[in-house]
């Protein structure tokens, strides 16, 4: 049960972390940022969505070092 928690967890955080890679390929192409685009909400809301891209990301990082062993 265990596994299939982590499992789903490991594919949120793939998808948030494939979205934050393409923000930031536009960023450094385009100059457009298309969170702050497409949340025109305001800079807080954007500013949640990029925390949890950032934890998205960091626990990418750690589940990854914890298969290398």
């Amino acid at each position: 049960m265990a596994c299939k928690k982590a499992c789903f967890i490991d594919k949120i955080a793939l998808v948030l972390l494939v979205i934050g890679g393409i923000n930031w390929g536009l960023v450094g192409i385009f100059e457009k940022d298309l969170l702050m685009g497409i949340l025109t909400m305001g800079f807080d809301i954007a500013r949640i969505v990029y925390l949890v891209v950032g934890v998205a990301g960091l626990w990418g990082l750690f589940s990854t070092l914890g298969r290398l062993k």
